[in-house]
């Protein structure tokens, strides 16, 4: 641990330049004490620091004395300052050897590189949890993450909010955060396609065995992810229906999550615009479209106009009196 502590210090004092023992016993979360024998250590070492007195005095080291990070443009180095703010970090429990790396890559770049750097992450915090997202069930996270690591099998609980959980033995391959919501990629024994994906929060047990997995060969976790969204996807029911939005609306309307514009075109002189999207349900395209009140009106097909008209008039009974 204290060697760690002593390239925490070192990256320090290479990033921020002097600093007092007071500010470093504060960064370190260590007493002053311990400060000054780190220093002490330091200098046996053979590196090159020392004390200055004074109200702008404290430790630093000799100009000139600096590890460098070579071939790495600024943009490449702001791009790994900025995963340091994402949230995925602090599920993963990785905050605090994240900001230890980071002191590190800091120390080690040139001046004006670092300066760039720096600018770059006062200014930009990436924030992937949506305002009104509930928080993810993720105690098991640690039991699943430490079992990918060590190749060992998962005994899990797996049900969704409205189902039994069902007790299986699967084979972690990776861990997947899609939007801040965590998927873990396994293998189960099964006649057909061995892969499977099961969304953590819904894990209701997880513990791993002793026994062990021989992984895939070849295989890749990201291009296995990429492929199974794309079936994803395409299995995805698709309804098409012909809408007329106020232009007010229409940008809102075609970013809705469950709505897929094929076409549009302005009618009533720029006013509206009919719109060919594709739903994913017709209760889907009901809901959608009365989220808009007058400001959206289904044109085709005619059973989503009477599914529409409908529930407007259950609507309006509600309030007749």
């Amino acid at each position: 641990m204290r060697a760690d502590r002593l390239l925490a210090l070192l990256s320090l004092l290479q990033s921020r330049g002097r600093m007092t023992v007071r500010e470093i016993a504060r960064e370190l979360e260590v007493s002053e004490r311990t400060v000054q024998r780190d220093m002490e250590a330091l200098a046996v070492a053979g590196i090159p620091v020392y004390a200055e007195r004074g109200a702008k005095g404290g430790w630093a080291l000799s100009e000139g004395y600096r590890n460098r990070v070579t071939g790495m443009t600024t943009d490449e180095i702001r791009s790994l300052l900025l995963l340091h703010s994402s949230s995925i970090v602090a599920d993963l429990g990785l905050n605090e050897p994240s900001g230890t790396a980071l002191r590190k890559l800091l120390s080690a770049l040139p001046e004006t590189v670092r300066r760039d750097a720096e600018y770059a992450r006062e200014r930009i915090h990436i924030d992937g949890a949506g305002w009104h997202s509930a928080p993810s069930r993720l105690s098991h996270l640690p039991t699943v993450q430490q079992a990918v690591w060590e190749q060992r099998k998962l005994r899990i609980g797996y049900g969704g909010r409205d189902a039994d959980a069902t007790e299986r033995v699967v084979a972690p391959l990776g861990l997947v955060a899609k939007s801040s919501v965590w998927y873990l990629v396994a293998m189960e024994e099964r006649e057909e396609d061995p892969f499977r994906t099961f969304r953590l929060s819904r894990l209701r047990d997880a513990a791993m065995l002793e026994e062990t997995f021989v992984r895939p060969e070849g295989f890749d976790l990201a291009a296995h992810w990429e492929r199974s969204m794309e079936r994803f996807k395409a299995a995805l029911p698709r309804y098409a229906a012909r809408v007329r939005v106020s232009s007010a609306r229409r940008e809102a309307f075609s970013g809705e999550k469950f709505v897929k514009t094929i076409s549009w075109e302005e009618v009533r002189e720029g006013e509206a615009a009919e719109m060919s999207v594709e739903f994913n349900t017709l209760e889907s395209a009901r809901d959608i479209v009365m989220k808009y009140g007058r400001d959206a009106e289904a044109l085709a097909p005619g059973e989503l106009r009477d599914a529409v008209r409908a529930e407007c008039l259950a609507a309006a009974a509600l309030y007749e009196e």
